[in-house]
C-alpha cells in the first residue's frame, strides 16, 4: 500500500511538473524595449506601424513601447536620464551636444549621408538670392539638428558667422510655421518637412548640404543597454537594415505606407524619400571623423562650451 502510494505521489509530480514550469516561465516579468523616435525617424514609424520589431523581439520575452520627441536633443535627454533605451535616428550633430553635456551614449548604427535630405529654403520671390544675403536676417532652425550645422558651415562658406544672423530656434513645426507666416526670412529644414514645404510654398533652395555636411543620421542606445542587451539592438540592427532596403526598393508602396502615417501626399513622401539613402550600417571610429568636425566647430562657434572627443564614445556592433 505505501508503494502504490508512493507510485501515485511520483505520477502526481509528473503530470504537475510541466504545467508549474510552464506557469513560472509565464510568470516571469517581461523586458520592455522603450523606443524614442521622432516624426522623420521613417524606419522607426515604419516598424511601429507593420508591428515587425514587436514579432522579431518576442521570442526573447520583450515587449516594445513607443516615445515620440518633437527634436533629436530632448530625445537623448531621455536616453541620458533613463527614460527609454534606444533611440531612432538623430542627425550627426545631435551627439555631440549630448556628449558635450557628459551623456552615456553608445552608436548603434548609422544611416548612409543624405546631402541633399536637408537645406536653407527661402520664400518664393525673397530678395535673399546667395547665402551672403542672409547676413542680418531671422532664419529659423532647430537647436542641435543636423540643419543647425548646415547653417553654420553654409555660412561660413559665404563669409559670415553664426553672430551674423538672428537665429529663431524652433521644432521643425514651428519652423514652418514662422516661415509660412512670414515671421522669418530664412528655414533651415530636413526631410520630409523640407519637401513639403517646398512642393507647397514654391519655396526656393538656397543651399543643400552637397559639398557642405554630408548629413548622417544615427541610432543610439544608453551606453549600460548596449552593454548588457545586445541580444535586442542585433534584433533592431537588423529589422532598421531589412526596412531601409525595403523603403528604396519599393518607393511608391514605402511613400503610401509614410503617406498615412504622416499626413503628407504620398509623392511627396516619395520624393522626400529619394532625398535619404536610408542605408543602414554599422558605426566605426574612422566614419565618425565628421562627427569630430562638427564638434570643433560648434565649439569655435560658442554652441557648445567644451572640447569633445568625437571617437570617445562606446560603438556597439551586431558582431
Amino acid at each position: 500500500m505505501s508503494i502504490s502510494f508512493a507510485r501515485r505521489g511520483v505520477l502526481a509530480l509528473a503530470l504537475l511538473l510541466p504545467a508549474s514550469i510552464a506557469f513560472a516561465q509565464s510568470a516571469q516579468p517581461q523586458h520592455t524595449f522603450r523606443v524614442g523616435f521622432q516624426r522623420s525617424s521613417t524606419l522607426t514609424a515604419i516598424l511601429k506601424a507593420n508591428g515587425e520589431l514587436e514579432k522579431a523581439l518576442k521570442p526573447l520575452g520583450v515587449n516594445v513601447t513607443w516615445h515620440e520627441f518633437t527634436s533629436g536633443l530632448p530625445q537623448l535627454e531621455a536616453l541620458n536620464v533613463g527614460s527609454i533605451d534606444f533611440s531612432a535616428d538623430v542627425a550627426d550633430t545631435v551627439p555631440i551636444f549630448a556628449q558635450a553635456a557628459g551623456a552615456k551614449l553608445a552608436y548603434v548604427a548609422e544611416e548612409a549621408a543624405s546631402p541633399t535630405a536637408q537645406a536653407i529654403i527661402v520664400r518664393e520671390g525673397s530678395p535673399i538670392k546667395t547665402l551672403a544675403d542672409l547676413k542680418g536676417k531671422k532664419v529659423a532652425v532647430t537647436k542641435g539638428a543636423g540643419s543647425h550645422y548646415l547653417l553654420v558651415v553654409a555660412l561660413s562658406s559665404a563669409k559670415l558667422s553664426f553672430k551674423d544672423i538672428s537665429p529663431a530656434y524652433l521644432t521643425a513645426a514651428d519652423g514652418r510655421a514662422a516661415f509660412v507666416s512670414n515671421n522669418v526670412d530664412a528655414w533651415v529644414a530636413w526631410d520630409p518637412f523640407l519637401t513639403s514645404a517646398v512642393r507647397q510654398t514654391k519655396a526656393t533652395v538656397l543651399a543643400d548640404g552637397n559639398e557642405l555636411a554630408s548629413y548622417k543620421r544615427y541610432y543610439l542606445a544608453a551606453e549600460s543597454y548596449a552593454q548588457t542587451r545586445g541580444d535586442v539592438l542585433k534584433v533592431v540592427y537588423a529589422k532598421l537594415a531589412e526596412t531601409g532596403a525595403w523603403v528604396k526598393a519599393n518607393p511608391k508602396e514605402a511613400a503610401t505606407l509614410l503617406s498615412g502615417i504622416w499626413g503628407i501626399d504620398a509623392a511627396t513622401v516619395e520624393e522626400a524619400n529619394s532625398h535619404r539613402s536610408y542605408k543602414v550600417g554599422v558605426v566605426t571610429r574612422d566614419g565618425l571623423s565628421e562627427q569630430q568636425k562638427i564638434a570643433d566647430i560648434f565649439q569655435g562657434e560658442g554652441l557648445i562650451p567644451n572640447k569633445v572627443d568625437a571617437s570617445a564614445v562606446k560603438i556597439w556592433q551586431p558582431n
